[in-house]
């Protein structure tokens, strides 16, 4: 594979709105990392890291956004649609200034995001005519159907795609690997090619990967295979290599961060904090709140972590058993103890609360709300997106006035796909309104 000429491109977000809360294609740049340990020549265009940023503290920023005509689909909601990343003519230019490569990489994230990945996928079949172009990703694992008819890829990869990557590679070029993939060692695998990013503010940790939990709303488990971990000291090895050159937060994309933390998380914060590493950490997905003891709670506020989310979904005690039993409400409230005796302020915690579930009804949303209050936590609404293979998935299609089983734009969270006389969009307003008033 030496000298062999990979570009990867992360695609645009068109969507309602969007937030660079720590996002980075994490997944494409390790396999950048790994086709460029093998000896290919690789490059990347990440329309996201757009020409006019707009940064925020710690690493997170607004996208820029510019308004686009919304698919006829979603004429009838009243809210701006736009693309949020580098601008049209920058993209062109990016391309322009690639040579052209032996084959593409495009990533997919939220399933009704596809619209940018369709677009740049069309893009680049026109400026390198008879490139081949291989999508994977979360829309390509989730609705491979729809991407294999629609998107104009070349290839789908589904879930993890090292190894079917590779031998799809080896068949074309047919020359194997020298280092080929381990998907049981993640250790093994080189470091993310950060270097490609035009600019970074921030870097992405991954501890482990997969989920033994089997949440009904999560694809996680769809995704990734079971869960597979990394030695910690390895991980403080990587996270101080990032520091030394020049980066201060880290965000964790683990699916299981906390899940047997005495044998993974502990160590990693034991070792930062033995190491002395002025860092920030930030966790925007949900940790396990029923594995944050005493001990590591206070580990955590000593090794750096200050943007803390809890995954709690619900107070009632039924829906927590039926979607996945990860947390009980007294768990929840003993983690919010622990942490606020280890220094952390209630605004420091956030908690996310789902709403818009099939047949949810508001007041068991307001019941959720006012026990992260009472405990001094702040409640963060996540509205529901209905997700392809879940548990839940059936219900979704049975409850949803849209047809989501035939088109993925219907899974935008900002339709409330699931609204019904028991919770609507009025409804959802003066929940969020009353998440304001907590903070």
């Amino acid at each position: 594979m030496h000298g062999k000429k990979v570009l990867l491109v992360n695609p645009w977000v068109y969507d309602f709105a969007a937030y660079d809360l720590w996002a980075k294609p994490l997944g494409l740049l390790y396999l950048g990392a790994m086709l460029r340990q093998n000896g290919c020549r690789v490059d990347l265009i990440d329309c996201l890291a757009s020409d006019q940023p707009v940064p925020r503290a710690c690493g997170q920023g607004r996208f820029r956004r510019e308004v686009v005509d919304k698919p006829a689909l979603l004429k009838h909601i009243p809210r701006h649609y736009a693309r949020y990343g580098m601008s049209m003519a920058a993209f062109h230019d990016r391309l322009a200034q690639v040579e052209r490569p032996d084959v593409v990489l495009v990533t997919s994230l939220m399933t009704y995001w596809y619209p940018g990945v369709f677009e740049a996928i069309r893009h680049i079949k026109a400026v390198f005519v008879g490139t081949p172009v291989i999508l994977g990703g979360v829309y390509a694992t989730l609705c491979s159907g729809h991407a294999a008819a629609y998107s104009g890829a070349d290839h789908i990869i589904s879930g993890e795609g090292e190894m079917e990557l590779m031998n799809l590679l080896t068949g074309r070029w047919g020359v194997k690997p020298v280092y080929p993939p381990d998907p049981d060692d993640l250790d093994a695998r080189a470091y993310p090619c950060w270097d490609l990013e035009p600019s970074l503010r921030y870097g992405c940790i991954l501890t482990s990967r997969g989920c033994p939990c089997r949440c009904t709303y999560c694809a996680a488990h769809l995704m990734a295979g079971g869960l597979r971990r990394r030695d910690p000291h390895k991980v403080a090895d990587e996270i101080a290599f990032w520091h030394g050159r020049g980066l201060k937060d880290f965000a964790f994309y683990d699916d299981a961060l906390l899940m047997q933390s005495d044998s993974l998380a502990a160590p990693i914060l034991k070792e930062i904090i033995s190491r002395g590493l002025d860092v920030r950490f930030h966790c925007p997905n949900a940790l396990h709140a029923r594995f944050i003891t005493p001990e590591l709670a206070h580990l955590m506020r000593a090794a750096g972590f200050i943007t803390i989310r809890l995954g709690l979904e619900t107070s009632d005690p039924a829906r927590q058993f039926s979607t996945g039993n990860k947390i009980t409400t007294a768990e929840f409230l003993q983690a919010v103890v622990n942490l606020r005796r280890a220094g952390y302020e209630g605004k420091d915690i956030g908690v996310y609360l789902l709403c818009g579930l099939p047949r949810q009804e508001a007041g068991e949303v307001l019941d959720a709300i006012r026990l992260v209050r009472g405990c001094g936590g702040r409640p963060i609404l996540a509205e529901y997106s209905p997700i392809p293979h879940t548990g839940l998935w059936d219900q979704a299609v049975d409850a949803s006035p849209y047809p989501l089983a035939e088109e993925p734009l219907f899974h935008n969270n900002t339709l409330l796909p699931c609204e019904w006389t028991g919770f609507t969009y009025a409804m959802y307003q003066e929940l969020k309104q009353a998440c304001k008033d907590s903070s």
